[in-house]
């Protein structure tokens, strides 16, 4: 059973995902917040599986929300709803930790996928989408300094395939891409991935598509 709670300042927009969530076998909504600092109260009390979380909120904001429950270590994922898809506050949530995000205007069958697939672990936006967004928005990137600079601990323990691979993660390249570009298996591709998360502390696919950016691994295109 998937745990949801519902981060929405309008009543009625938290009435009608708790309508959707609750008429499927496999989800419940174990509380809502009007504003992120509930949110992150009921984090705390409930741990719920995924957090479905409006950006505009009162107070404290739906990014600033989602980046105190991620620095608290919990295992709750995060899923944006934002208003364009390839909205600055969209960009902000994936960066302060956010498995992904979604429209509001989604179709309540891509919302339900989505919540899937965060709670499995898997990010629901795609990489080349998330390379959009950081190529849109890149003057928030660390610029990098002048000379040369240490390399990024994150990425000592990477073997060169690793690192190989999370270089084409950061361009947007699938694991069949991958697994047809680089002649590999696709099940040695997900293995690599998935050491790869492990290594660098990323906790999905969306946050290794940044780490690439931040590292330099990728320049924007």
């Amino acid at each position: 059973m998937t745990t949801v709670l519902i981060a929405d300042d309008q009543p009625m927009q938290r009435f009608g995902f708790r309508m959707l969530l609750e008429s499927q076998d496999d989800m419940t909504v174990v509380g809502e917040a009007a504003n992120g600092t509930e949110a992150v109260r009921q984090v705390a009390a409930h741990h719920p599986d995924v957090v479905l979380m409006d950006i505009r909120m009162p107070g404290l904001d739906g990014i600033e929300a989602t980046r105190r429950i991620i620095a608290a270590g919990a295992r709750t994922r995060v899923l944006i709803i934002t208003t364009f898809d390839l909205d600055e506050y969209a960009y902000d949530g994936l960066r302060a930790g956010a498995s992904g995000f979604l429209v509001k205007d989604a179709q309540p069958e891509e919302l339900l996928a989505g919540i899937r697939a965060v709670a499995a672990g898997d990010a629901v936006v795609a990489p080349s989408l998330t390379r959009r967004l950081l190529d849109t928005y890149v003057h928030h990137l660390p610029a990098p300094g002048t000379g040369p600079t240490p390399e990024d601990p994150r990425l000592t323990t990477l073997t060169d395939r690793e690192r190989e691979i999370l270089t084409v993660i950061g361009q947007g390249w699938t694991n069949t891409e991958i697994a047809e570009r680089l002649h590999l298996a696709e099940s040695t591709v997900k293995t690599h991935v998935g050491r790869i998360l492990a290594k660098t502390g990323a906790r999905d696919r969306v946050q290794a598509v940044i780490l690439a950016y931040d590292t330099h691994l990728v320049k924007p295109a």
